[in-house]
């Protein structure tokens, strides 16, 4: 399939081929929705913490009889019932994390891109900016790329230049090719690579790197 390439004011100056099966193929929802939610519990400390009921200070000794006093049986000071006591049920330092096959996580970004390619969404320029990349330079490249909300800008190779610019610019992030991930691709509205950056996810996610799908062999 072929993207159009526009300059920084953006008018399109010619168009690039691109690799079907990183940018044109249908997107695979499912995948998708596990990759994202699997990467942001990945994201999870998981470090709260309460105290039961036998961590908390306090006697063990019950505080009143079982009968006879008219009111109801209780335990100790440390129950949770009790001020003071311990928690019931309370959470505890544990890990969220999940895991996926890495197929499938390629195959999650590989549909990320070519949802946003498929609707317009993703932009391919030469340059992000032009000479010493500024964070004025890098907004009016994004307004005049028509890019309003959230944005994600992908380089070739870590640029801190860049990085550090984006981040200075509400919902705009910038990352390296390396670094694409399914949660920025997914709550970006507009993703806006240069074609050093195309050239590179194709290396990283087409090719040989892709399974061949599975199916019954002609010969037999």
């Amino acid at each position: 399939m072929n993207l159009p390439v526009v300059d920084r004011r953006g008018r399109k100056r010619r168009e690039i081929e691109v690799a079907d099966e990183v940018f044109g193929i249908e997107p695979n929802r499912a995948v998708m929705h596990q990759a994202y939610v699997a990467q942001r519990a990945n994201a999870r400390l998981g470090a709260h913490s309460t105290k039961g009921r036998g961590e908390v200070r306090g006697s063990t000794a019950k505080i009143r009889r079982q009968k006879g006093m008219g009111a109801a049986r209780k335990g100790s000071n440390r129950a949770s019932i009790r001020i003071g006591g311990g928690i019931a049920f309370g959470p505890k330092p544990r890990s969220h994390a999940k895991t996926l096959p890495k197929q499938m996580r390629r195959l999650a970004i590989r549909s990320a891109l070519s949802s946003h390619a498929a609707s317009g969404a993703l932009i391919v320029v030469p340059a992000i900016a032009d000479g010493e990349t500024k964070t004025r330079e890098v907004a009016a490249a994004l307004s005049a790329l028509g890019v309003e909300r959230r944005a994600l800008i992908v380089s070739s190779e870590h640029d801190a230049t860049l990085v550090r610019a984006a981040r200075n610019i509400g919902n705009v992030r910038a990352l390296p090719s390396a670094q694409l991930n399914v949660v920025d691709l997914v709550d970006a509205h507009h993703v806006v690579m240069t074609e050093d950056a195309v050239r590179r996810a194709e290396a990283l996610w087409g090719g040989e790197n892709v399974k061949p799908a599975r199916g019954r062999r002609e010969d037999s």
